[in-house]
């Protein structure tokens, strides 16, 4: 999105506006922001292409009003990014995290996903930028890494390496000291000073190994928010502080009849206990985001240019510039989006496409970065480097993805914004109640009661639940060659049951090619003027006609109109021409000789498009055009079918050469000769009759239709536009790629509700049991270690379930 300067005065705000074509829109766009509380005055400038807005400085208002401006179809510019967040350690973090970045002035939307610890954040331009936001977060201990470098990805990368072997040496060190500490708890507690050897034990594996759940928390504190690591520090804490009371006074007790019992050997078990899942939850999370991981690697780290004079080098990927021509080998991966300029080969691209089958390679053909050269050795132009690259772009989408959150996240992100306080209030209500109810034990009691509640209380789990299941999901959809853009589109698409395809270029192959051409009387003297006049078209079916024709110069074009879903107008050498369909000429009243409408008839039998050409007065010729039923699309359709969906077809075609394809393909309900505008109302139309409707397309002509689908899908040989529209892209073009989304999909959003139900079943057992509620019937309390155990294993076996959707059949 293009950028424009944002300024601020006192409470006066310049927002720059994209779109505001006249004074009009400016008057429609000033009425909208008169509905927005908090805005005193305000105006738009046609002329400078901004609104200029005074606010009484109330929270939000600068933002609602640009709301209010996109709602109306207009821009403010906006920059879109996705950072790494550093310091993380639980679902809480993340809504904290989020909380603080929404309410940074300047941001219109911000995303923080736990499980692959990124920052989604939407931000007017000059209100707020990447520094203020990442001095937002570390003023609550968090981190925001705004450098996009490669050396700063090999920084990120390297912390993260650094992360897991710290904490697996503070994992191996928990385990070794609290193994000792168990044994004299559980069976050598008579022995001379077990109380002090514990302490000494347990000390390490709280103050050293287990330091940053305590850091944490006081930072927590001092922002008077909670997160998992307070109800850890809470919990050990106290369990610590007791048994140190205990050892060093056990004579207050005993003056009360009491044993002095100490607990450290629970306080460093629940950190040991902790730190095993942590590291656990580490690694599962890693094998949660290999797809991204399988994609970054496909691209090598050099490549073999060739110069002017021959000469060839090695030379880093990042040093290569768009034109460069480079040289593959047999068995090399290649290194960015080019055309090939020498030479022959076939080509993997299924960690592209998913398609096994090795595609040929040949002069002027287009190769893609990732993809492996397999026989022979070609050279290549570079088209695309760097960020330009379709690797490159299925990487952002796949990491875009996997960072958005599907709605079923929103309410679970509401609960772990509440639980821990709501935790830490049942744990000290447990303490209470024990206290003033459980005798003369009471207060030991209530406290071992309100450690274990704090202990076995798991946000984590929660908030690992919906996320880790998006990211393998999405993630195997773009292994099967299926790109999703949000989550949001992933978890609709299991709820589809129409499914309504575009016919060119989506259940036919796209290529269409002239098969038959008949000038009136076998006069080609005015096929010069059909080449100009198709060579200022852009429509496939121009192409077509272009190369059958074979002109190299071309006529000059006085006037050149493209009238939708009929054809073309052209003035050559002062003399009106039209190329289009039949209602093209009906509605002009041309004439067309019977000898041409016979054979145009005959055509549209064999199922191929018509194209006439004509003056003001006649039909000058006809043209047979073809376009082949892709080998995939009657065994896509069959599927379809099988599987409960309905199947339509709509296509600007006419109805002879529609209802051909259709009976091909087998596809009973079909649309011919519809406009554009006219697909989304279709759409409409099955929307209102309580159908999902998926629409699938691959031209400018579908983007309409694409975005008023529940979920859209483009073919990945189409239109750029209809990629951008569409929420899922299928790069091979593969129509049964179609159900297998729909089935990941159904997986993706099963396992999610396997995990929230975990989730959910887990603490609402969990927390009653750890209060005591068994006790007054059967005498039941739960260990403080025991809590531990399960609280570590939550989140791991919520990231183990997400991660058997990779097993899964599709």
């Amino acid at each position: 999105m293009k950028l424009t300067n944002i300024t601020t005065d006192m409470n006066t705000v310049y927002l720059p506006l994209e779109g505001m074509e006249s004074e009009h829109c400016a008057l429609i766009i000033d009425k909208g922001l008169a509905t927005v509380k908090g805005i005193v005055s305000h105006k738009v400038e046609f002329n400078n292409k901004r609104a200029v807005i005074k606010t009484d400085g109330s929270i939000g208002v600068v933002i609602k009003a640009a709301e209010i401006i996109r709602g109306l179809g207009y821009e403010v510019s906006i920059i879109k990014k996705s950072f790494p967040v550093l310091n993380m350690s639980c679902a809480a973090c993340a809504i904290s995290s989020q909380s603080i970045l929404e309410n940074q002035d300047g941001v219109v939307k911000a995303t923080v996903n736990y499980a692959n610890s990124t920052a989604m954040i939407e931000y007017i331009a000059t209100l707020t930028d990447a520094y203020k936001l990442k001095s937002a977060l570390q003023s609550i201990g968090y981190d925001l890494m705004i450098d996009e470098s490669e050396e700063a990805k090999d920084i990120l990368e390297e912390l993260n390496r650094q992360k897991l072997k710290q904490l697996q040496i503070q994992t191996t060190g928990s385990v070794i000291l609290s193994l000792p500490l168990v044994l004299i708890g559980m069976f050598f507690m008579d022995i001379p000073y077990a109380n002090y050897i514990m302490w000494i034990l347990a000390t390490p594996v709280l103050l050293f190994f287990g330091k940053q759940f305590f850091i944490n928390a006081w930072k927590q504190a001092k922002h008077r928010s909670a997160n998992m690591d307070t109800l850890v520090a809470l919990s050990t804490g106290v369990a610590y502080l007791f048994s140190i009371f205990n050892t060093l006074f056990p004579e207050y007790w005993q003056s009360r009849d009491l044993h002095a019992h100490v607990y450290f050997e629970a306080a460093a078990v629940v950190i040991t206990f902790i730190l095993i899942g942590k590291l656990l939850e580490e690694k599962a999370k890693g094998n949660t985001s290999s797809a991204i991981k399988k994609l970054m690697s496909l691209q090598p780290k050099t490549v073999t240019v060739i110069y002017a004079d021959g000469h060839q080098m090695d030379i880093p990927l990042a040093s290569i510039k768009t034109g460069d021509t480079l040289l593959v080998k047999p068995g090399e991966r290649i290194a960015v989006d080019g055309t090939v300029s020498a030479g022959s080969s076939f080509v993997d691209e299924s960690m592209l496409s998913g398609e096994p089958i090795a595609v040929e390679k040949k002069l002027h053909d287009k190769v893609f970065a990732g993809t492996i050269n397999q026989k022979g050795g070609f050279k290549f132009t570079a088209d695309k480097v760097g960020a330009d690259t379709l690797l490159a772009h299925i990487i952002k989408m796949v990491q875009d993805a996997q960072g958005s959150k599907a709605p079923v996240q929103k309410l679970v992100d509401k609960i772990a914004g509440i639980f821990v306080p709501v935790v830490m209030g049942i744990a000290l209500l447990s303490f209470m109640v024990w206290w003033m109810a459980g005798g003369e034990n009471g207060f030991t009691q209530g406290l071992l009661a309100m450690v274990t509640v704090l202990v076995i209380a798991c946000p984590c789990a929660l908030g690992l639940a919906t996320p880790t299941a998006i990211m393998v999901g999405v993630g195997k959809g773009a292994e099967l060659g299926i790109l999703i853009k949000d989550a949001e589109s992933l978890e609709q698409a299991r709820n589809v049951n129409a499914v309504v395809l575009d016919k060119t270029g989506t259940i036919t192959e796209g290529k269409p090619e002239v098969t038959d051409l008949l000038w009136l009387n076998n006069n080609s003297q005015f096929a010069e003027v059909l080449a100009a006049i198709e060579n200022q078209s852009e429509h496939p079916l121009a192409e077509a006609i272009i190369k059958h024709l074979q002109f190299q110069t071309y006529l000059p074009v006085q006037h050149f109109e493209s009238i939708t879903g009929f054809g073309t107008k052209a003035i050559v050498a002062g003399k009106t021409f039209y190329t289009g369909n039949f209602k093209l000429l009906d509605t002009n009243a041309i004439k067309i000789d019977q000898a041409l409408r016979a054979v145009s008839d005959k055509w549209l039998n064999q199922a191929k498009t018509v194209i006439f050409f004509a003056d003001q007065t006649q039909a000058l010729a006809v043209i047979a055009i073809a376009d082949k039923v892709k080998v995939s699309s009657v065994d896509a359709i069959k599927q379809m079918h099988d599987a409960g969906l309905e199947v339509y077809m709509l296509t600007g075609d006419n109805a002879i050469t529609a209802k051909v394809i259709a009976i091909q393909v087998g596809i009973e309900n079909f649309k011919a000769e519809i406009l554009p505008e006219h697909k989304a109302a279709f759409i409409k139309e099955l929307q209102a009759k309580g159908n999902a409707v998926a629409m699938v397309g691959d031209g400018i002509n579908d983007s309409n239709a694409l975005a008023q689908a529940d979920v859209s899908i483009a073919m990945g040989k189409g239109s750029d536009i209809a990629i951008d529209v569409a929420k899922m892209t299928i790069i091979s073009s593969d129509l049964t790629k179609i159900l297998q989304a729909i089935k990941l999909s159904r997986q993706t959003v099963s396992t999610i509700r396997q995990n929230l139900f975990w989730a959910f079943i887990y603490n609402i057992i969990g927390i009653p049991l750890a209060a005591g509620v068994l006790y007054p019937y059967n005498g039941f309390l739960l260990n403080p270690m025991i809590a531990g155990a399960a609280m570590a294993l939550s989140s791991v076996s919520v990231i183990g379930n997400s991660l058997l959707l990779k097993t899964k059949k599709i």
